[in-house]
């Protein structure tokens, strides 16, 4: 409660999410609305531990599809169905375009974009595994996408175009994004000086993300074994060579 002449407190609608708290189901569905704000997180937390360009595109096309939507509301105006009384259109869905674009753009980096190449210490992940991984992704993000219609946030068909949306701009950004790599945009962009002293690369094309790093700490393990076998079968030689190394 406020004191009179004191403003009145809002909410904020990020993370604020109306349920039936008798209903299980309905928990599972508010759960489910914060899904857009944890792909957000992590997809910032692997943009500034890998460096990928191609992780940020996908980000830069998320945050596009979501203007998009916030155009598309402000331009076609219909309420939310009116068992929902909070502010802001409901037409599209902007959950369900976030996940649409999301699941979209994932399947169609690992089943086109993504050539691993085979690497000294595994073998990376089989199309038909990435196919599995791809429908997936699809798969939960029409869960999602339905919860909205659960929680009585959206009708059918505002999840539906919201869906629809999702895929459409996702498919739009792969070929805007693809241009730029067969024109070579992409790399003299990765070669100004700017990106390098950020350490921007593109190697999660053709390298699993997993594999980052692996054969570099791999190669120093065995390094590290050699030497340690080397000191227990003669001390004396393997303190005469970490005295050359120093």
């Amino acid at each position: 409660m406020t004191s009179p002449g004191e403003p009145s407190l809002a909410s904020l609608s990020v993370s604020h999410v109306y349920y039936n708290p008798h209903d299980r189901i309905s928990l599972v569905c508010a759960l489910l609305a914060l899904v857009p704000q944890a792909l957000c997180v992590s997809y910032v937390t692997l943009i500034w531990s890998t460096r990928e360009i191609e992780i940020l595109l996908m980000f830069a096309g998320q945050m596009g599809c979501e203007a998009v939507n916030w155009g598309l509301k402000r331009l076609i105006k219909e309420e939310r169905p009116k068992l929902m009384k909070i502010k802001g259109y409901g037409m599209p869905s902007s959950h369900a375009q976030f996940v649409a674009y999301f699941s979209v753009s994932l399947a169609l980096f690992l089943l086109v974009r993504h050539q691993p190449n085979p690497s000294t210490t595994r073998t990376p992940l089989s199309f038909s595994i990435r196919a599995i991984v791809s429908i997936l992704a699809v798969a939960s993000a029409c869960v999602v996408a339905t919860s909205r219609i659960y929680l009585s946030y959206h009708t059918p068909k505002q999840v539906l175009v919201g869906f629809v949306a999702g895929i459409a701009f996702a498919f739009v950004w792969f070929m805007f994004t693809s241009a730029l790599r067969s024109s070579g945009i992409l790399h003299n962009i990765l070669d100004t000086e700017l990106l390098r002293m950020g350490r921007w690369r593109d190697l999660v094309v053709e390298e699993d993300l997993q594999d980052s790093g692996w054969e570099k700490w791999e190669a120093g393990r065995l390094r590290r074994a050699a030497f340690m076998g080397s000191y227990s079968e003669n001390p004396v030689n393997g303190i005469q060579q970490k005295k050359k190394r120093r």
